[in-house]
């Protein structure tokens, strides 16, 4: 169910009653399958009987409706993939939080200056140990294949710890023969450590070629608990789709939180990159 807390102007909400929403901004009526939805909303007063809107959606809808900076957020970890976001509007921006396991997001307003700040927490990114200075660069290359073989071999856990690596251990190596010696080690490692891997994806709308376009930058991480972390190359981001097979190369360099967190910010356009209008 839909809820919402005005003292805080954070709502809980699905896609579904955001796409609610956008057919009553459009001034259409919901098609039958969101009927539900419309008459949840309605109940707890964000939607009137007419269709007409709560003021106090005001900031949240513009911003949806015209939105000049969308970042993704998608986190997969023990309990499955978990999705978040952020929009960033013409005078407003909202984050939103998704948890395992459940329908709605809770949407809250945050200030702009916070948004760097905002999507590290949503990835739990956590101040580690300083790198040693010429600490050499550790690049571990695989494929695809090798990952899936390993993911599969870890849904069936051994005895105990030891066991689990030995068939983690002989799926990688019957999955690419290649990865041997140190390398193999090290990637065995990070696979059994592995918390969460993460991706985010901002998208605006910017100019290419002096033409506009849709403007696109991720960064993947993979946050390996005690090994800390590793930013995936390959793939690189954006995959498209049909870009990867199990074929495909899979490379992880080491990182550290202060690199992550500089990435993060990286990914953000500065307001030179934007298409504004009027502009």
């Amino acid at each position: 169910m839909p809820s919402y807390d005005s003292s805080r102007a954070r709502f809980r909400l699905a896609d579904r009653h955001i796409a609610v929403f956008a057919h009553l901004l459009d001034g259409e009526t919901p098609p039958e399958e969101l009927w539900e939805s419309l008459v949840e909303l309605q109940r707890i007063g964000l939607v009137g009987e007419e269709g007409e809107l709560a003021p106090l959606l005001r900031d949240l809808l513009g911003a949806l409706a015209d939105p000049m900076v969308m970042v993704q957020v998608e986190i997969t970890g023990q309990h499955g993939p978990v999705n978040h976001g952020v929009i960033v509007g013409q005078e407003a921006v909202f984050s939103h939080d998704g948890w395992p396991g459940e329908e709605e997001s809770e949407y809250v307003s945050i200030e702009p200056n916070t948004l760097v700040w905002e999507l590290s927490r949503k990835v739990n990114l956590h101040r580690g140990d300083k790198p040693e200075q010429d600490a050499p660069e550790v690049r571990l290359t695989t494929k695809l294949a090798a990952l899936d073989a390993a993911f599969t071999a870890l849904e069936q856990p051994g005895q105990d710890d030891d066991a689990t690596r030995d068939t983690v251990r002989k799926a990688l190596t019957e999955a690419d023969p290649d990865l041997t010696g140190d390398a193999l080690d090290h990637f065995l490692e990070l696979v059994v450590s592995l918390n969460a891997t993460w991706r985010i994806t901002t998208a605006w709308d910017g100019r290419h070629d002096d033409r506009p376009s849709t403007m696109i930058r991720a960064l993947a991480v993979w946050d390996c608990g005690p090994l800390g972390y590793w930013i995936r190359e390959q793939p690189e981001e954006p995959i498209m789709p049909g870009q990867v097979n199990p074929d495909s190369p899979l490379v992880l360099v080491n990182s550290h939180s202060a690199e992550v967190w500089e990435k993060i910010t990286n990914l953000l356009p500065d307001r030179e990159e934007l298409l504004i209008e009027g502009e």
